[in-house]
């Protein structure tokens, strides 16, 4: 097992990194790439998703203990590799936009309705029309097939269907959280400038 992970990462890594330098020339999505990949917050999802997965002992052939963990962990981290790069890869030629924006609306069930539509639905980044989001459907199919036909740990659909149900869960969250170190960031600069100002 852990050798089939190790070659999963190896032949993801190097196809990503080709993937996002051709990217980088056509649009700003090698950044999104790295942190949606390696970003603090991706690399604790996995790490969490392992967790859950060790108490759970899914699969249960992986045991438990270290290298049980470490199995989950490597496969969760070569399944998220590949969601990531096919994601961005397919996107960045169709001009998907890739971040989550909040609903203008009011109301709670608009809201949620928006949050729960845009993980299938996005825009284009030139037009600005609503469009299927072609590059995290695909990113999550790639994502299960791998967890089912190189790691062999989990169903393809199964694996699929919660990376989606993960990014709604997530999308609604971004909705309706105050961004309060935003707010924070913002009022620390107000009073800077106004500190800067004074004779």
């Amino acid at each position: 097992m852990a050798i089939a992970v190790l070659l999963a990462l190896m032949f993801v890594l190097p196809v990503a990194t080709a993937n996002a330098a051709n990217v980088k020339t056509r649009h700003p999505y090698i950044k999104h790439w790295k942190h949606a990949t390696v970003g603090k917050g991706a690399l604790g999802g996995v790490a969490a998703r392992a967790g859950i997965a060790q108490v759970r002992r899914k699969p249960g052939k992986w045991g438990g203990g270290a290298a049980g963990l470490a199995k989950r962990g490597g496969a969760g981290l070569a399944t998220h590799a590949v969601a990531t790069t096919v994601e961005h890869a397919v996107a960045a030629p169709l001009h998907e936009d890739l971040h989550y924006h909040r609903s203008t609306q009011k109301g709670f069930a608009p809201r949620l309705g928006h949050a729960l539509k845009s993980t299938v639905v996005t825009s284009n980044t030139k037009t600005g029309k609503p469009t299927p989001a072609v590059g995290r459907i695909s990113g999550h199919a790639a994502a299960g097939a791998v967890s089912q036909g190189v790691l062999v740990g989990a169903g393809g659909a199964s694996t699929a269907g919660l990376g989606l149900a993960a990014d709604a869960g997530a999308n609604v969250v971004r909705e309706f959280v105050p961004r309060r170190h935003h707010r924070r960031r913002a009022s620390g600069q107000d009073q800077r400038a106004r500190s800067a100002t004074r004779p």
